[in-house]
């Protein structure tokens, strides 16, 4: 009787986390069929099953850690249909070919974990919300049928008003466990402070025809428009052309400089902040890139990207004036060593010829590896990609 041991998902992650079972014990399940999903510090992962059969025995509970090896499930093969095999490439990533069983079986789980009129199967989702003092019953369940799940107890915590202040001897509060994706980024954040002599260096821009230019592009395609995010990445990638050096990370006592970029860009989801990536951006036109950050975007809030999607950025663009502000020391995302973000664009008095007019003026904030270039390179990048968004037509002359 086989075991279906957690398989290698990737990046060296060594752990996951149980967070649903899509199976029972007693069930029939077929080759690739998705029959649990963890979370792992990168984040969270369908895991199919590489046997067909009954499922005889569950290893693990949900809410708990299973090391990579280590037996999740056992599945009898004696009811599985002959001559059914796995299309799997990697032990644990299967083929699309059980759709259908999936569903099937999808719908009967439903039916078997509805407890009353509230879907919980998750005991951690029980004790993070009796430990938040939450009604189940209020809670609106983001899973399949209904069924509440972690991220739906954690926006209801962050959704109740602030408690009033008590006493030093008072206690109680809501305790929300750093795990998974929110663990990841602050080991990487932790990490990236102690190692990295971290400089920063900013400047104002002026925006006014960067939006003009993009006013004019989305006015001649409506159906395909191009983000903001997406003009100054590409503007951002064309600068390295000139500074590679800040795409680069270091190896030991070598820096090594990809003939690659593969674009980084922070993004806020309910499960904290994450950090997807878009391979191979040096290669993707404006429309291209908008078109990329933007599914990139809806699938990291949806809880979708993969590890290899999270991981192997060489640079990191950042919008912070999506939260009103003009800018921010920002932690370099680890190993890489350079991160440029855009603040928020505002009405300013400018001096344009001579003369005084009001502009759309915004500010640029470059966070650098002092280890890896000076001042003066991170200045010229900073200075060339300022020079791109105030003056989007000088920059035809190196696309």
């Amino acid at each position: 009787m086989p075991d279906f041991l957690l398989p290698d998902l990737g990046e060296g992650l060594e752990e996951a986390e149980i967070i649903e079972w899509r199976v029972q014990v007693g069930d029939q399940v077929t080759i690739d069929q998705a029959v649990v999903e963890v979370e792992t510090a990168k984040a969270a992962v369908e895991v199919p099953v590489p046997f067909a059969g009954t499922v005889t025995a569950l290893h693990a509970a949900a809410g708990t850690t299973v090391a990579v090896g280590q037996p999740l499930v056992s599945v009898d093969p004696a009811a599985a249909p002959a001559g059914e095999d796995s299309g799997n490439v990697l032990v644990g990533y299967g083929t699309t070919t059980s759709t259908g069983a999936r569903r099937r079986h999808t719908s009967r789980r439903s039916q078997n974990h509805t407890a009353g009129p509230v879907r919980v199967i998750s005991p951690l989702v029980r004790k993070l919300a009796r430990e938040a003092a939450l009604d189940l019953t209020a809670i609106r369940g983001t899973g399949p049928s209904g069924i509440i799940r972690r991220v739906d107890i954690e926006q209801a915590v962050q959704a109740r008003p602030a408690a009033p202040a008590t006493s030093s001897q008072e206690t109680g509060g809501t305790r929300v466990p750093l795990r998974g994706v929110r663990r990841a980024m602050a080991d990487k954040l932790t990490r990236s402070r102690r190692e990295i002599p971290e400089a920063t260096v900013w400047v104002d821009v002026d925006a006014t025809e960067l939006l003009a230019t993009r006013a004019a592009l989305n006015a001649k395609t409506p159906d395909r428009p191009v983000s903001l995010l997406a003009l100054f990445a590409r503007f951002t990638v064309l600068a390295l052309r000139r500074y590679p050096e800040l795409n680069a990370h270091l190896d030991g006592d070598d820096i090594v400089i990809p003939d690659h970029v593969h674009l980084g860009f922070a993004a806020q989801t309910d499960r904290g902040l994450v950090v997807p990536v878009v391979k191979d951006a040096h290669q993707l036109p404006a429309r291209g890139l908008s078109t990329a950050l933007a599914s990139r975007t809806a699938a990291a809030r949806a809880g979708q990207l993969g590890p290899a999607e999270l991981t192997g950025g060489t640079i990191t663009v950042n919008n912070y004036g999506v939260f009103g502000v003009d800018g921010s020391a920002a932690i370099i995302n680890h190993p890489e060593v350079a991160i440029i973000g855009l603040g928020r664009i505002i009405d300013r008095p400018w001096v344009v010829d001579g003369q005084l007019a009001v502009r759309k003026i915004t500010e640029l904030t470059l966070a650098f590896d002092h280890r890896v270039c000076d001042g003066g390179t991170a200045g010229g990048f900073l200075r060339t990609l300022a020079d791109y968004l105030e003056d989007p037509v000088t920059a035809l002359g190196d696309l």
